[in-house]
């Protein structure tokens, strides 16, 4: 059976079914240009590797189950032919996460506030933004990393809104600063929509903070009916516990969303060799499993939910038991469990640039591009954490996230398809260039093309060394250090409009000052 042959499996609806368009249009300008990646190109698994990791993580679902379910899924679950073994283990039959695999929206999209800032989660379309939840932000001032507060947050989505090639917002920082989980929900989400436009994911602690929360995007879209119709805010479920255990309250704040309407990334972080297998092909079996559970039960909600995929097996460094995110074996784990998402043809979401550096310093740009890099070549639809992550996801740079802004634009830039034209190949131009000028830097094209084909950096330095020197010998951290502060000095957007401000605060304990 070929790869394309075990991925066609699991059919698309016909309303689903995908187009024939090319992903990627032919560049027309670069500058200041929003990139998609294409990726799915990256398998490290063969054909018979897929099959045994799909056989073994059915085999988990319907042998060994889920425990501590509660009642809600037990029910959804059991009503489909699922059942609780004598030990109190939630087991899903073959046939019901295969008909769940059939049946699961795909080729969605999330949407922005800005009609530009969409997330076409379709085939091969690479999407990176940050993530992390961090307790910690460098401070640029102080010099050195203190505890995160609701007004960083805000100042992150601000930063964010700026840089263009990170794509969406994910919550980078913890508002350590509020006094209660209701506050810190909803304030999260006010927060970073009110710093952005780009698709917002946050996360929730209980099932009122759900409705918190929806509230808030329903009065932010003018109705309930209009944000259900472009969901511009999606919830991170982590829904399981490694190994192959639910949390009660996730689950429940998963069927939540389901029925408000917000889209959710349902997630698993399994550690390989803690609390997964020590080797890949277990770790990802096993994280396969405990994704699958969470995805069947959001399609027992309700068939038209729009779930995300999100495995996020992690590598442990056995030697500490500290986390190891810039690893080869890292890189590795993540392309391997993003081709199972690409078998199931499902939207998916993993994280990447989990560097343990604790600055943007070399360390901290070669652990990065090496793990975001081969999850963009595996197809990931969403990659959460992909910049501004340091100190292993426990602390957050502006700095970074701009130096990082740079990195992504590369990385998205080569994995671009290149136009093979006659405008682009000619044998016989070439030929003529070579026998008169004998050089191509004089010709119309190439001047035309250096404006519309290149993608510059905005703060990698490419100037000669003397020039370099005049300029006072900075290096790309106090480049970034002084873009991020340019930004936040001038970029106080109003994308909250006063009067939906005052019903929102009406509603809701919103606890950032009115935006002047």
């Amino acid at each position: 059976m070929t790869d394309n042959k075990l991925q066609s499996a699991y059919p698309r609806k016909s309303r689903r079914r995908r187009s024939t368009k090319p992903l990627i249009e032919p560049f027309k300008s670069l500058t200041g240009q929003r990139i998609i990646g294409t990726g799915g190109n990256l398998n490290p698994l063969d054909e018979r590797g897929i099959a045994a990791i799909h056989a073994a993580a059915l085999e988990l679902l319907a042998s060994t189950g889920v425990s501590e379910a509660p009642s809600s899924a037990v029910k959804l679950v059991a009503d489909a032919g699922g059942r609780l073994d004598d030990s109190g283990r939630l087991l899903f039959p073959e046939k019901l996460v295969e008909a769940a695999l059939t049946g699961l929206q795909r080729d969605f999209t999330l949407f922005g506030r800005a009609a530009d800032k969409d997330l076409v989660l379709a085939p091969g379309a690479v999407h990176v933004g940050t993530g992390g939840a961090s307790p910690q932000l460098f401070d640029m001032q102080l010099g050195q990393y203190r505890d995160s507060c609701l007004a960083d947050l805000y100042d992150a989505a601000r930063l964010v809104d700026r840089l263009t090639h990170i794509h969406f917002f994910s919550r980078p920082l913890v508002a350590r600063d509020m006094p209660d989980q209701q506050r810190l929900d909803v304030n999260t989400a006010y927060a970073s929509l009110a710093g952005t436009t780009k698709h917002v994911f946050v996360s929730s602690g209980n099932a009122q903070s759900v409705a918190d929360i929806a509230c808030l995007c329903y009065q932010l879209a003018g109705s309930e009916a209009a944000f259900r119709e472009r969901p511009f805010l999606s919830l991170l479920v982590n829904h399981a516990v490694p190994p192959m255990r639910f949390d009660t309250e996730s689950v429940e704040i998963l069927q939540a969303a389901v029925r408000h309407g917000i889209p959710m990334s349902i997630n698993t972080f399994g550690q390989l060799g803690a609390s997964s297998p020590v080797t890949i092909a277990g770790c990802v079996a096993q994280t396969t499993a405990e994704t699958l559970a969470g995805m069947v039960i959001a399609w027992l909600v309700d068939e038209e939910a729009r779930a995300v995929f999100g495995p996020r097996p992690m590598i442990t460094d056995l030697r500490t038991g500290a986390m190891a995110g810039g690893s080869g074996e890292q890189a590795l784990l993540t392309a391997t469990a993003m081709q199972m998402a690409r078998h199931y043809g499902l939207p998916s979401s993993t994280i990447a640039g989990a560097t343990e550096s604790k600055l943007p310093d070399a360390q901290s740009g070669y652990e990065k591009c090496l793990t975001v890099g081969l999850s963009v070549q595996a197809g990931a639809n969403i990659i959460t954490q992909a910049c501004g992550a340091q100190a292993s996801l426990m602390g957050i740079s502006f700095e970074a996230m701009v130096v990082d802004n740079d990195m992504l634009g590369c990385i998205l830039r080569a994995t671009n398809p290149v136009e093979v034209s006659p405008q682009t190949l000619s044998a016989p131009a070439i030929g003529a260039v070579v026998k008169e000028a004998g050089h191509f830097l004089g010709e119309a094209d190439t001047f035309a093309r250096m404006h519309s084909d290149f993608l510059y950096p905005e703060i990698a330095d490419r100037t000669v060394i003397d020039v370099w020197e005049a300029a006072g010998s900075i290096d790309i951290r106090q480049a970034a250090a002084r873009r991020a502060q340019e930004i936040l000095a001038e970029h106080r957007p109003r994308y909250i409009e006063p009067a939906i401000d005052r019903g929102v605060r009406d509603l809701l304990p919103i606890e950032l000052p009115p935006l002047a």
